[in-house]
Formats: C-alpha cells, structure tokens, sequence
C-alpha cells in the first residue's frame, strides 16, 4: 500500500502537465465544421504526437511554428506533447491550424496565458518570421463561428473584410503572431473590422464591357436579351470573327445584379476554392467563367483528395462560357447534363460526399463546322462528305436538348461597322431584363428555389405556360419539322413564356410562340440544311 501511495506521489511531482485548447474550423464542401485544437504538454522526453487525422500540411505546420516562435523570441517547449485535432474521425488539411496550434502550445508550456481562446474561432498559416499568411474559406468559418455562439474570430489581416460580411460576429484582423498574441493578452485594445452590407450591396456597378460598343448584330442582342430576362442556357452559332465571344463577354453586364442572398452564396463558394480577389469582402458581379477546353475533370466538377468546387460551382449564380463547344472533351461536357438539370453537383467518395451548388447560366459558341464557313453568306464550306456531322456529333443530343437558345451569329456587313449610330448600352438592356424578372420573381414567390423561367418544373409549364389552340397547333407543326424531342417542346414553352413577360402579357401568344421556336432552327435536323 505504501509503495503504491509513493509511486502516485512520484508521477504527479515529477509529470506536471498541462492540458490547452484553441478553436478553428475545417472546411467540408462549402460550410465549416468546428475543430477543437488540443495540446497536453509534460515532462518527459522531448517529442511531438499528433492524432486526429492531420494531413501532410499540418504535420508540417511543426516545422513553421517552431522557427516563427524562436524569431518571434519564445521558445518550442522541450516536453511530451500530444497535439489532438477534434473531432478524431475527420480528416484535417491545409495550413490554416497554424496560428491555434502554435497558441496552444505557447499556453500549454506557460508562455502566455490562454483565458480568452474560448471566446474565439482561430485561423491562420504562419510564415516563417511570424506573419500571418491568407488562408481559404475565411466567410464559411465566420458564419460558423457565430452559429456556435464565439464572441469573435481571428483572421489573418488579408481575410479580414470577407469574414467581416458575416452579421453578428466580431472579426480581427492581425497582421502577425506577435499582434495576436499582444491582443489575447490585452497588451493593446483592436477594434473590430466593421463591414456595411447594405451599403455595398447599393453600390452602383459598372460593366467593363458594353453592348453599346457592338455594331449591328440586332438579332443577337434581342435573343441574348431573352436569355438574360429568364435565366436561359444559350449557345451561339457562327463562323469565326462574327462576334460571338465579344457578344458573350458582355452577357454579365444586361443580368440582374446579385441579391444580397446571391452574393453571399457566391462569395462563400469563391472564398472555399481561395479564389476570392485578396482584399474583396464580397462578390458583387455575377461571375463570368470561361474555361480553356483542356481542362482537367477535377478542375471542371471539382474533387481532388479533399475536393473542392470547380468552374461549374464557381460559376454560381454567374456565367458559365464554353468557347468553342465541340472541343471540349466529350466526357466533362456530359458531366455538366446533371448540374444543368438539378443546378447542384455532388461529388462522392468513399468516407463522404459534398455537395457544391451550380445554377449556372450556360453561354455556348462553336463553328458551324471545322472550317468554320458553312452557310456563310460569302465563303463556301471546304469541309468534305461527313465531316460536318462529325464534328456536331461531339455534342449529344440530350446536352443540346437542355440548351434553350440556338443562335446563328452572322458577321457584320460593312455599313454597319463603319457607321456612327451608338448602339443600345447594357444598362438600358438591364432595366428590361430586371422588369421581366420582377414578374416572374412575383410569380415564383411560393415556389421554392425557383427564381426564374428557366427553373420551371413540368407542373409550372402546364400552369404558367398555357396555349391556345391554334398555339397547340403551332407547337405540333414545329415538333414535326424540327424533329424536336419532349425536352425541347418544355424548353420552347419556357422561352415563349419569357418573351411574354417582357411584352407585360399575360397570355402566351402565338407571336411569343414563334420567337421561341425560331431560337431552335439550328437543332441538329436542321444543321447544315
């Protein structure tokens, strides 16, 4: 009994030990999940443990937090230390667990003390001398932070304003360890970073591109209007140097301006890929996304080992232009038919999935043929027997089905381009597009996740897109022409609907009708014809 009693005497003079925790977040799709950041420090011999599934990076955060605090004038303890990520069964990666892990460990061995870190979310990579570098996913951490009920998060000075968009939640900004540390410890008062929402969100916005700078080309305009006023996918057809991706490139500029809803969920999405400008607090445009068509299948879907969104999320709520369409590899265009469709992608793997949303618009444009002249009013088509319908065949059916608009861009005659006429600018296109839009918002304000035209589910085209009978007749003649399929009738009663919206009609007449259907005289029955 007595030997027991000294032995237990030993271990506590001997072991002394310490138990800190700090908070952060890790990053799952696009929301954060709260991590606690634990350090037990005792005697013994020298070693660091870590557990809780770290990554590479923030096994190697030990090598960056050493040197940052011996520059910094502390110490790295020479003690037992176990460095425990919480929840164990999550998989932790990237740098931003540096700076609470190196808080942690200077509390555990006695060099400051650690009353605060419960009132606050950390994150931040360090650099070498003790410098906060950005980190990923700023805006997400924040809105969980507040949802958990800290006081307050700490951010590297450089991420600062995106997580002050976040209601609720005191946000600091730090420039280094030192800065941090000094601030915990109240060595000097920090105020919090203050960011008014309402008042950028009415800040006047000013495309860099404008439809007054396009001659001619009337036809275009008026169908790329119609795509803009109901959220419509759009592909355009021409031969090179027709215009097609200057008309494109100023699609952003005629489309409503993002809601205060729509930036957040944008600039959430942005800050989880660390894509967001350093030093924007919120995305303001709708984003406008054109990818080279060698792109890579996780660059396009998203993924990776820890995945993370690609182009067709991070053209949320945007733009998503796809310059010449049948060059694009056949298997990343046909991943886009779901996300089109259900204006969300969802990427598995074997412990999770994540879920990324994508409500895109969709903006086209392809040769009518590999030489580019086919139809062209001037130039006669080299290409020989096949080769046309082999080089429309890269694009299935079923993706051209869920394209609302075919447009054939023709190129602009002399007298158009050398005249002096100022053509429409995008903002007066704007204030069309935004009316129709008010309709259909008015429209859809029971419905849930409908927004526009293009979102209409098979039960709102039979309740809002109602036709007469000559319309029914009208319809049956263009099915049989067409050869359209039972996707493509929806389609044309969604553009047909859109085009009444801007005519403040309440009825689809069969002038609407038509408009929409002569949209779809490039489908494939009539390509090359």
């Amino acid at each position: 009994m007595d030997e027991i009693e000294d032995e237990e005497f030993i271990i506590k003079e001997v072991l002394p030990s310490k138990l800190v925790k700090t908070f952060s977040a890790i990053i799952i799709g696009v929301d954060a999940t709260t991590v606690s950041l634990e350090v037990h420090a005792a005697q013994g011999q020298p070693k660091t443990f870590w557990s809780g599934l770290p990554d590479i990076a923030v096994r190697e955060s030990q090598s960056r937090i050493e040197a940052a605090l011996k520059v910094n004038g502390f110490r790295w303890p020479g003690m037992r230390m176990v460095i425990n990520l919480a929840p164990a069964d999550i998989r932790k990666e990237g740098s931003a667990f540096d700076l609470p892990i190196a808080l942690a460990i200077l509390a555990a061995s006695g060099q400051i003390p650690s009353k605060l870190f419960p009132s606050f979310m950390i994150m931040g990579e360090l650099s070498l001398d003790g410098r906060l570098m950005p980190v990923r996913g700023a805006l997400p951490v924040a809105i969980q932070a507040r949802n958990e009920g800290f006081k307050g998060i700490i951010v590297p000075h450089a991420n600062e304003l995106e997580a002050a968009v976040v209601d609720g939640i005191e946000v600091y900004g730090m420039e280094s360890l030192k800065e941090v540390i000094g601030f915990l410890n109240g060595l000097f008062h920090h105020e919090p970073v203050l960011f008014n929402l309402k008042e950028t969100l009415k800040a006047k916005i000013n495309p860099e591109m404008d439809f007054s700078d396009v001659k001619g080309q009337e036809n275009i305009k008026r169908a790329l209007e119609v795509a803009a006023a109901g959220g419509h996918n759009v592909i355009l057809i021409g031969p090179p140097g027709a215009g097609k991706t200057m008309l494109a490139r100023r699609m952003p500029g005629i489309l409503p301006e993002l809601s205060a809803e729509e930036a957040l969920e944008t600039t959430k999405i942005h800050s989880v890929a660390g894509k967001l400008t350093r030093g924007l607090g919120l995305i303001r445009e709708r984003p406008f996304r054109a990818p080279h068509h060698t792109i890579s299948d996780v660059a396009w879907v998203g993924g990776g080992g820890y995945p993370k969104p690609g182009e067709i999320s991070l053209a949320h709520n945007g733009v998503l232009f796809l310059d010449e369409l049948p060059e694009f590899k056949r298997a990343v265009l046909e991943v886009m038919r779901q996300p089109l469709e259900d204006r969300k992608v969802t990427i598995s793997r074997a412990k999770f999935a994540v879920e990324y949303p994508s409500s895109f618009m969709l903006l086209a444009s392809m040769n009518p043929c590999p030489c580019g002249f086919l139809n062209h009013p001037e130039k006669d088509c080299t290409c020989g027997f096949g080769v046309v319908d082999r080089y429309l065949q890269r694009i299935s059916g079923p993706l051209l089905d869920r394209i609302d608009l075919h447009i054939e861009v023709v190129p602009v005659p002399f007298r158009e381009l050398h005249t002096q006429r100022t053509s429409e600018p995008s903002a007066v296109i704007r204030e069309r597009v935004m009316r129709a839009r008010e309709i259909q918002s008015q429209r859809f304000k029971e419905a849930d996740g409908v927004h526009c035209n293009a979102m209409m589910s098979s039960k709102q085209i039979r309740e809002h897109c109602r036709i007469d009978e000559a319309g029914s007749q009208l319809m049956k003649s263009a099915m049989e022409r067409l050869d359209l399929s039972a996707r493509a009738y929806d389609r044309i009663l969604k553009v047909a609907r859109t085009i009444a919206d801007m005519d403040d009609s309440i009825a689809v007449r069969n002038e609407h009708l038509s408009e929409a259907i002569n949209y779809r005289s490039m489908d494939r029955a009539n390509w090359g014809k």
